[in-house]
Order: C-alpha cells, then structure tokens, then sequence
C-alpha cells in the first residue's frame, strides 16, 4: 500500500538541501551585487539601444532572479529526511527498479527530486517525483511487491518492483 505524499513538497537530502540554500545566498548577495555593478558600468558607457554590454547583463540579471525565485520556491516546499537504508521499502531518495506487467525489460529511476542528481555528476537517469502516478503506486512496496496506477492517457499500468536500492549508498 503506498503512502500518502502532499502534492506540492519536494524531498531533499540535507546535504542537496544546504548546497540549494548555498546556491541561493550566492545569489542573492554577491551574485546580484556582481551584477548591478556591470549593468551600471554598461548603461555609463552610453547608448543602450546599441549597448551589447548591458542587454546581456539585464538577460543575466532575468535569469539570475528566476533562479532565486525557483530556489525560493523549492526550499519553501522542501521536505529534508535522510536518504533510506538498503532493505527499507520503496521511498524518496531511492533508485528503483520496476517491471510494467507483460514487459520482460526492467526500468530503473530515482525517486525523489533532480536535485538529487546534483550530488553526484556522473549519474544520468530519470527521475519521478513521489508525488507522480508511478511514485504514488511505487512508494512504500517491497521487491517482489505489484501496484496499479493511471497513467497520463487514462490507462490502468501494473508494475512491479524488482529491485529497490538507496541513491548513495
């Protein structure tokens, strides 16, 4: 049976958690400031309608608040917890892997949040958040353990769980 996930929280490790909250004092502190002082030393240098120099400081300047506003954002929602041990049943901060009903292949993900991913820069794989459909129906079996969801499209998939590790072990 899973269990229940609030549908806006984003699970983070403590480590992913401070590294973002890292990020985002380097933002709003030096980072801003690094830029306020080249927008200004562009706009000094004369006409900005043909100022390069000062269209690409306010792009990164745009880029740089979306950013803060989307770390804001995540660690508003972030719930922090520590990454499961091996044997513990399928939750956040795991890599699973499942088996859709008919299908011989096997798929493996991580369950929890990209910035997860972050920790560790070889790792490429998908990723599905507890909240998704195949999260919901995963979260909380054992291996060898069945589920059923609705996908996107309206269709009832069964999976299976065959296997169930932590990320970082």
């Amino acid at each position: 049976m899973s269990q229940p996930v609030e549908s806006n929280v984003i699970w983070l490790t403590q480590e992913a958690h401070d590294r973002l909250q890292e990020e985002l004092d380097h933002l709003r502190g030096p980072a801003r400031a690094e830029l306020a002082a080249r927008i200004g030393e562009a706009r000094d240098e004369g006409d900005l309608r043909e100022n390069g120099g000062y269209h690409a400081a306010k792009e990164e300047q745009g880029k740089a608040e979306a950013r803060i506003r989307q770390l804001e954002d995540m660690l508003r929602r972030a719930e922090v917890g520590d990454l499961p041990s091996q044997g513990d049943p399928v939750g956040p901060g795991m890599v699973v892997t499942i088996r859709f009903a008919g299908d011989d292949e096997t798929e493996e993900f991580l369950l929890g949040s990209r910035e997860l991913l972050a920790l560790d820069d070889s790792v490429e794989m998908d990723v599905y958040s507890p909240q998704s459909p195949l999260g919901s129906a995963v979260r909380g079996l054992g291996v060898g353990e069945s589920a059923s969801y609705e996908a996107p499209n309206g269709n009832t998939v069964a999976v299976e769980v065959v296997g169930a590790k932590p990320f970082r072990s």
